[in-house]
């Protein structure tokens, strides 16, 4: 017999996906430049010349079996010690290669944090609004994934709630900042605050609670907002990174686990991690790439883009009457719609060839998500768009009714 909870799970199919699929769709028949796709949060900018440089020079100087060979389980030595050297430099930290763990990007980053720290039964909690894959990711394991709701003034972190849902069951807590969708990042008030509530539930439960830290949008932070290293501010952290962002290479699938010195164990979670590979089959990523990233781990993407893109929207959509709290990253907008329905509100923009996800599958109703990483020329030529939308649909003009 087939396995029914995969099968169930065919009739629950990601709503960003679907939605990708139908602007390319509808690209077929009016050109895609005329969909203004804003649901699938893929780069848009090149990856740094200098990866491709590395990429070139690994393929034509070195030994082959050095770039397509199996890497070790854990990753290779020479790239997870210049990982923890960047990471060092970078954020102040004291990691060595033996903290750090190469995965199949940040999606295989968690699925190991995960299964380090939480068994069938146990309970792990997220903060609204939140990236829903992190429902299978968690709820697969066996554990069980309970999100705490939004704080919707500013998308920091609801600590009454989160206080009420941090029982005894709990054994980890997973953070996204920057975040995917609304765009915010963590203050340092936020995560003084949340370090704080968790060790004093570590010591009153007499057990550890791991901090679970989705890091991929880490470099993508606009003016004025203080870069914030959430590992700094809690000794059991788990880091989960992906490349895919920073450096435009989401089609690598690279990225790794960093275990926070401090943590306890630190060293035997890492030599864990190569354990649970042998379950999920997320074992050795790609040399190549692994050694590609190496060499530029302390550079980016000219991520300067989505900045641009973000200001022309936000400025858009608060004169248009949106309510709309102000990225401080990645490359999202969280607006709340202009109905109570955000779906229904979605569906009516897709008659004006606007893609945008309802905020329901985000764990916040009433909500919709922007992904602006596109080029700036059609976020400018989709402004008319939205505005006969907004118009038409709800009699708003430059926020008037």
């Amino acid at each position: 017999m087939i396995v029914d909870k995969y099968r169930e799970m065919l009739g629950a199919k990601s709503v960003i996906r679907e939605l990708s699929e139908y602007a390319t769709a509808r690209g077929r028949e009016i050109g895609y430049g005329n969909v203004f796709d804003y649901s699938l949060g893929n780069p848009s900018v090149p990856a740094p010349e200098s990866f491709k440089k590395a990429v070139i020079r690994l393929l034509t100087e070195c030994d082959p079996m050095d770039v397509h060979g199996y890497s070790p389980s854990l990753g290779i030595p020479s790239v997870k010690e210049k990982i923890a050297g960047s990471l060092n430099r970078r954020f102040g930290m004291d990691y060595t290669g033996d903290h750090i763990f190469m995965t199949s990007g940040a999606a295989g980053a968690i699925a190991h944090a995960v299964r380090l720290v939480a068994q069938p039964g146990d309970e792990v909690l997220t903060f609204a609004p939140f990236f829903p894959e992190y429902h299978p990711y968690v709820d697969l394991t066996g554990a069980r994934l309970k999100v705490v709701p939004a704080d919707t003034e500013n998308f920091q972190i609801n600590f009454e709630r989160f206080g009420e849902m941090l029982t005894q069951k709990v054994m980890a807590v997973l953070i996204n900042t920057p975040n995917n969708p609304s765009g915010t990042v963590y203050t340092k008030e936020t995560l003084e605050k949340l370090a704080e509530i968790m060790s004093e539930k570590e010591r009153q439960y007499g057990h550890e609670i791991y901090l679970i830290s989705d890091e991929p949008y880490r470099e993508i932070l606009f003016a004025g907002v203080e870069e914030v290293y959430v590992s700094r501010f809690y000794a059991n952290t788990i880091s989960c990174y992906s490349y895919s962002k920073s450096l435009s290479i989401p089609g690598e699938r690279i990225g790794y686990v960093a275990v926070n010195p401090a943590c306890k164990d630190a060293v035997t979670l890492v030599n864990m991690c190569g354990q649970i590979s042998r379950g999920i089959g997320h074992n050795c990523p790609t040399s190549l790439i692994q050694l590609a990233v190496a060499e530029v781990a302390d550079e980016t993407s000219d991520l300067s883009v989505y900045e641009r893109n973000m200001n022309i929207l936000y400025e858009e959509l608060v004169k248009l009457g949106f309510t709309c709290v102000k990225p401080g990253g990645t490359f999202y907008i969280f607006p709340k719609a202009l109905e109570e329905d955000a779906k229904i509100f979605c569906q009516k923009a897709k008659n004006y060839d606007l893609i945008l996800v309802p905020g329901d599958t985000f764990g916040c109703p009433g909500y919709f998500r922007m992904a602006y990483c596109i080029d700036t020329e059609k976020v400018e030529r989709s402004l008319p768009a939205l505005r006969k939308f907004v118009e038409t649909e709800y009699g708003q003009k430059n926020g008037a009714n």
